[in-house]
């Protein structure tokens, strides 16, 4: 790696660039561990903070707290991407895994609804309202200062690396689902035992934001930007079509992603009552899969370019969401088929989707953009997936989401190259 620089051109050498990114790296694997074990033990979670008659009206319950978290994304991917673009990369960068941390540790303690009421319900709903906020601004965040940090024309392989790091996040939390499960018995796993994922969470947390400390500053300075007096907002409404255009790459990626990595699992274990130790380790090969093919995927938009990799592999993702409608019934076979085929259109997704964001936008206001713009489709289209997988499924109506995905997909390549075309050029090709 070549040394790159700081604002007012102080060199960044290949050693720092290496330390800087793993503590990129490394707090993405946090955020997404913390934010999925609360959506792979939502089963869990609603029987002990929603009353417990009705296993799947409380596994719902769950899930819509789940899907408010992802309301606040927008917040996050605005004010503090904002920060982000105005401020430094930096600071933002430690204040939103601290955040995700505490949130984490809350949750680890959170007394029951058996034993405060609805309070505990609220609390928990705040918390993942916090969370959502951390996440809103981590990804585009995390990757917009990869980038910064990678020589040009490396953008596929930025890409793949934060992608490996987010995956390792995802099947980590699989991975200690699994294990905690295979550890107790299933009563203990749903008195506390689920607690467990989440304390694990908050201690690694701590390491992660000493790591994050020492990160370079990435923003570079924009002397012409201050001249101009025009503020980031004023710069994206004159890149509209660019955020409407990342709404919909994001969130159509995050509508299978959470259908695959949370609707499906839930569904397994609360409406087909399949083995819950068996459901965590499907997912958790579910989440090895991603792990390696995201930085394969990364150096094929290199070697191919990023704009014909993307199009190409989200058109996959058209035919695979109908995948899902193998699994109607009870069945560990057909459940591990769905899983890990779809996993590997998936992965070849989700890797992509935050770096082609960063692409339709200048770097004066892409974290602003991104962030504000992945947040709004995360949380109107990857923060409802997994409750509607569930719910349709409930209402004798599973072609309905796989057609809905097929939709949000080919709208995205759609927008995509529009707004490629508008703006008249594209990072790295």
């Amino acid at each position: 790696m070549t040394s790159t620089k700081l604002p007012g051109e102080t060199p960044i050498t290949p050693t720092a660039s290496r330390r800087a990114m793993l503590g990129l790296g490394l707090g993405n694997t946090l955020e997404w561990f913390d934010w999925m074990v609360f959506g792979l033990l939502s089963s869990y979670i609603g029987a002990n903070f929603f009353p417990p008659q009705d296993p799947i009206a409380a596994t719902l319950g769950a899930l819509a707290i789940f899907g408010a978290g992802f309301a606040a994304r927008p917040l996050g991917g605005a004010f503090l991407g904002l920060l982000a673009d105005r401020v430094g990369r930096r600071a933002v960068m430690l204040l939103s895994v601290t955040i995700m941390t505490v949130g984490t540790l809350v949750i680890a303690l959170i007394p029951t609804y058996a034993d405060i009421g609805v309070t505990s319900t609220l609390i928990l709903l705040v918390c993942r309202l916090l969370q959502g906020i951390a996440v809103g601004v981590e990804a585009p965040l995390a990757t917009s200062c990869a980038i910064e940090l990678s020589p040009p024309g490396r953008e596929g392989k930025a890409a793949g690396f934060v992608g490996f790091y987010v995956n390792l996040g995802i099947l980590a939390a699989a991975v200690a689902s699994f294990c905690t499960s295979l550890a107790v018995s299933n009563e203990t796993m749903q008195d506390w035992g689920w607690r467990v994922p989440f304390a694990v969470g908050a201690v690694l947390g701590i390491f992660v934001i000493q790591l994050r400390r020492s990160l370079p500053e990435t923003l570079r300075v924009k002397p012409d930007r201050a001249a101009a007096k025009e503020s980031i907002w004023g710069e994206l409404r004159r890149h509209w079509l660019s955020v409407l255009a990342i709404i919909f790459v994001c969130g159509a990626a995050q509508a299978f992603n959470y259908a695959w990595t949370t609707g499906l699992p839930n569904l397994a274990r609360s409406g087909f009552h399949e083995p819950p130790t068996a459901v965590f380790a499907i997912t958790a090969l579910l989440g090895l899969i991603q792990l390696i093919g995201s930085p394969l995927t990364g150096m094929l938009a290199d070697r191919k370019r990023l704009s014909r990799t993307f199009v190409v592999t989200r058109l996959l993702s058209v035919p695979a969401g109908f995948l899902a409608l193998a699994y109607n019934g009870p069945g560990l076979g057909l459940f591990t088929l769905v899983m890990l085929v779809g996993g590997v259109v998936l992965v070849l997704n989700l890797t992509l989707y935050n770096v082609v964001s960063l692409s339709l936008l200048p770097e004066s206001c892409r974290v602003t953009g991104v962030g504000f713009g992945y947040g709004i489709g995360v949380a109107v289209f990857g923060g409802t997936a997994s409750y509607l997988v569930v719910w349709l499924q409930q209402m004798h109506l599973p072609w309905a989401f796989p057609l809905y995905t097929a939709v949000l997909s080919a709208l995205s390549v759609v927008l995509y190259l529009a707004a490629r075309r508008s703006r008249g050029t594209y990072a790295g090709e």
